[in-house]
């Protein structure tokens, strides 16, 4: 039988916090060439909510990102917890950054986060949400918004949304048919 190319030929992992480790995979892509190592971040999977509130406004949230030193304006989401089901964890992720229930949820799509550097899966929803919780306080440095789906396509094309991985969503949600922008 011949041998399968690329081959992965060792990997190794560096800790850096528990939501983040380095890892570090030799490549071999044909017979008798050398490794070649290719470096990811591993995080856990991530969820993201194209949350709809009941008067058919987007939820968004804004928040300074010290990696790309400024702020962005994004669709609310973060990782699973270990062993948690992605649904529920969108559910959880939307109650605590915006203050509003889920009321039906609908998967819009799941894959890669970043196929060259990130070896993580997003996964993206779509929510129809309940009316927001009366005793809700904003997390520290978040702050909350809506906006109609005219204002989110301004938003989009004004590039307010820096993380290219939402704009993903919303373009999903649209090409399935769930809003229009």
């Amino acid at each position: 039988m011949a041998d399968v190319f690329p081959k992965i030929l060792g990997v190794s992992r560096i800790p850096v916090s528990p939501w983040l480790e380095v890892v570090a995979r030799d490549v071999q892509f044909g017979s008798g060439s050398p490794a070649e190592t290719y470096y990811a971040v591993a995080q856990p999977d991530y969820v993201v909510a194209l949350a709809i509130t009941p008067d058919s406004r987007v939820l968004l949230v804004r928040q300074y990102r010290p990696a790309i030193e400024r702020f962005s304006l994004e669709l609310p989401a973060g990782m699973l917890d270990p062993n948690e089901d992605p649904r529920t964890a969108v559910a959880r992720e939307l109650l605590e950054e915006t203050g509003y229930p889920t009321k039906t949820i609908e998967l819009i799509g799941k894959g890669a986060t970043c196929s060259c550097r990130i070896s993580n899966t997003t996964h993206s929803f779509f929510v129809r949400t309940g009316e927001r919780v009366s005793n809700f306080t904003e997390e520290p440095g978040v702050s909350v918004s809506l906006a109609s789906l005219g204002e989110l396509r301004s938003h989009l094309l004004e590039g307010a949304f820096a993380e290219q991985t939402h704009v993903g969503v919303v373009a999903l949600a649209a090409a399935r048919g769930l809003i229009e922008v």
